[in-house]
């Protein structure tokens, strides 16, 4: 399966979603090098969004990860802040209610990002700063073995900025 992750944000876009792009996506779009193999998004839980969000990811065909039974993500399992790990026609998507406990939409919006995707098109990603400071609270071993490159990366951007 090809992972595709612009249709999936493109997708999530035309659905009028509200997320934020988070982890290996995130670094990649701020021009990171960074190999991932999944989307991660933290959606706003609201029902308004959440039954965008489920629109979403019926015309993605989202099913749960990991469950022989295909089972569809429903409204109640995307308002709670836990994680639904989903495969998609584009490749997996992390739907995450909060991620590093307590961090949710709200909390991560100021520190997002609008990127345009397409002439029209944008997403909300997670700033660099802020993904760097993200990734070293989880003090996960493959999240501290990306933070060289991420905080790199970050110098580079602000260098240019200055120039």
């Amino acid at each position: 399966m090809i992972f595709d992750y612009r249709r999936a944000l493109t997708v999530l876009a035309e659905h009028e979603v509200e997320c934020i792009v988070v982890g290996g996506i995130s670094a990649i779009l701020h021009g990171a090098t960074y190999v991932t193999f999944d989307l991660d998004i933290v959606h706003r839980r609201t029902p308004e969004n959440v039954r965008r969000l489920l629109s979403a990811l019926r015309t993605l065909e989202a099913v749960y990860r990991h469950d022989p039974r295909a089972l569809v993500p429903e409204e109640s399992h995307l308002l709670g802040k836990g994680h639904n790990l989903l495969q998609t026609t584009c490749g997996p998507l992390d739907a995450l209610g909060e991620i590093t406990p307590g961090l949710t939409y709200d909390d991560l919006l100021p520190d997002s990002e609008e990127l345009r995707l397409a002439p029209g098109t944008s997403t909300k990603v997670l700033s660099l700063r802020r993904l760097i400071d993200v990734k070293a609270a989880a003090g996960r071993q493959k999240d501290l073995l990306a933070l060289p490159a991420l905080r790199a990366t970050l110098a580079e951007i602000e260098k240019n900025r200055r120039t």
